[in-house]
């Protein structure tokens, strides 16, 4: 399993939480290949809660890293002028086939380098009109938890940084490997939408857990008819009042959340099983061999053979 070295860039005003995110998520483990620094352009570098942070390398880490992840700012975006010193690392280490990826507010150092230009992109959602006032070459994508441009990644608020990084551990190693990671930081269940170019997820209108039990439940009961009359009874509600609670919760219908949870679900027994392709479908609740491939080339724009080809055990490692 070959290294793949992750920089993340410190800069004065960061938010701490969002540069913690990923140095929890990259951290190395036995089941993964990355190495991770802390780098910036001086150090010790002042966050915004009044402490500083020690960096291991200046800018120079940047040549080597095979993903530069730059953390949002508080308040808000990061002041201005940017340092010309670290939009240059940047666009050079961009250019040179690394992936970059911003948290929350860290968006605005990547658009100010040009390499959100032409892209679909977001942040916190209190500054989507900023960006998109700042840098009218830049598509803003409002209501998501993070977009995927491939080379290019950005999320919304700092806890959307979780997901980001765990769908770039999930794409690198598989689902198995990031729901493992997933479950020791207690992190939520990973969310992703059903689009292959982009990963958009609405974010939840209210923080209210109440259906917590019943998506719990429903995990535990993939392989079986889930209906939303069924899930309502569960949760001890009308219909109704299911689906909005639901939509609140989770921000997308209890049938797409089910679709979304049966896939993950098929992706961790083709990377950890030999089960054939339609018993996979049968366990994780989607019917059919069929039926499995179709969602698979909907999502992930693959197809369940591929997959385990790319993720199942004993799969190189080739995700750089």
């Amino acid at each position: 399993m070959s290294v793949h070295r992750v920089a993340v860039l410190a800069l004065a005003g960061m938010a701490p939480l969002d540069l913690a995110i990923p140095l929890q998520i990259f951290a190395p483990r036995p089941e993964t290949p990355y190495e991770i620094r802390v780098c910036g352009p001086d150090g010790p570098v002042p966050t915004a809660n009044g402490f500083a942070m020690a960096v291991t390398s200046g800018l120079e880490g940047l040549d080597t890293a095979d993903t530069l992840i730059v953390p949002g700012f508080a308040p808000g975006p990061p002041p201005t002028p940017f340092p010309r010193e670290v939009l240059d690392a940047l666009v050079t280490a961009h250019a040179r086939g690394r992936r970059v990826v911003s948290i929350c507010t860290g968006a605005f150092v990547l658009a100010e380098a040009g390499l959100l230009d032409g892209l679909h992109a977001t942040t916190h959602w209190q500054y989507t009109d900023r960006l998109e006032r700042e840098y009218p070459t830049v598509h803003v994508d409002r209501d998501v938890l993070y977009v995927d441009e491939g080379s290019v990644l950005t999320s919304a608020g700092m806890c959307c940084g979780i997901d980001l990084c765990l769908h770039i551990v999930r794409g690198d190693l598989g689902a198995a490997v990031a729901n493992g990671i997933a479950r020791g930081i207690v992190a939520a269940p990973h969310r992703e939408g059903g689009q292959a170019q982009f990963v958009p997820a609405p974010v939840a209108d209210r923080g209210d857990t109440a259906l917590a039990g019943t998506r719990a439940w429903a995990l535990e009961h993939l392989r079986e008819t889930l209906t939303v009359p069924r899930l309502a009874r569960h949760a001890g509600m009308s219909e109704r009042t299911f689906m909005r609670r639901f939509a609140g919760e989770t921000g997308t219908t209890p049938l797409r959340w089910l679709v979304g949870a049966r896939l993950g679900l098929a992706r961790e027994l083709l990377e950890t099983t030999d089960r054939p392709i339609d018993v996979v479908a049968r366990d994780c609740g989607l019917g059919s061999a069929t039926n499995l491939r179709l969602h698979f080339r909907r999502a992930l724009d693959t197809t369940p053979t591929a997959y385990r080809r790319a993720f199942g055990r004993g799969a190189p490692y080739d995700h750089a």
